[in-house]
């Protein structure tokens, strides 16, 4: 009895398969925006100098709320660009397991905004955003580049100060994250790993 020879071109596409699927899942993504972070970083600045102390006022809780908004569009469309540059869709394997790890701190922090502020913990909205976007990019950053976790960190410790300082000390420190952490993060990933 013999057996039939299969051509090999029959396999090749499934093997191709295979690989982009193996290569995929091996990659971190890369397409964290240097620039946009920089910009985040300086819309967060004037923020803090428009909004000042905390002081559990809706205009306080806005302002710093138009500038998540801001800055989260800023992100999003700094990040698609340059993803596009690089080849690499926001729908490919790397880009969503960064969403997946991304995410859930995020959700938590909008959670948590308005039970700070119906109880009167707006002055500590600092501390608890800074932590939760500092845990938010660590647990992202796992799944991309080295600087990204350090970053993440770097917010989370100043979380965990904005938590000791006196609450009046808010939007300096959220200055300081949101401000300056992303404008000096964002010009290291904008110089060592294209933008």
């Amino acid at each position: 009895m013999t057996r039939a020879v299969e051509p090999i071109h029959a396999h090749a596409a499934e093997n191709l398969r295979f690989i982009r699927d193996a290569m995929s899942r091996a990659s971190e993504f890369t397409a964290l925006p240097g620039w946009g972070g920089v910009a985040m970083g300086v819309t967060a600045l004037a923020a803090a100098a428009w909004s000042g102390p905390p002081d559990n006022s809706r205009r306080w809780l806005w302002i710093w709320l138009a500038d998540a908004a801001i800055a989260a569009a800023i992100g999003l469309l700094a990040m698609a660009r340059k993803a596009q540059r690089s080849g690499m869709p926001l729908s490919a394997a790397p880009a969503r397991r960064f969403a997946l790890a991304y995410a859930p701190p995020l959700v938590a922090a909008m959670i948590l905004t308005p039970v700070f502020a119906s109880l009167d913990l707006g002055a500590r909205l600092p501390g608890c955003w800074l932590l939760l976007y500092g845990t938010a990019v660590a647990t992202g950053g796992a799944l991309s580049i080295r600087i990204v976790p350090l970053m993440g960190i770097s917010f989370m410790a100043l979380g965990t100060a904005a938590f000791a300082a006196p609450a009046a000390w808010g939007h300096y420190l959220l200055a300081a994250g949101f401000g300056g952490l992303h404008i000096a993060f964002g010009l290291l990933i904008a110089r060592r790993y294209g933008g």
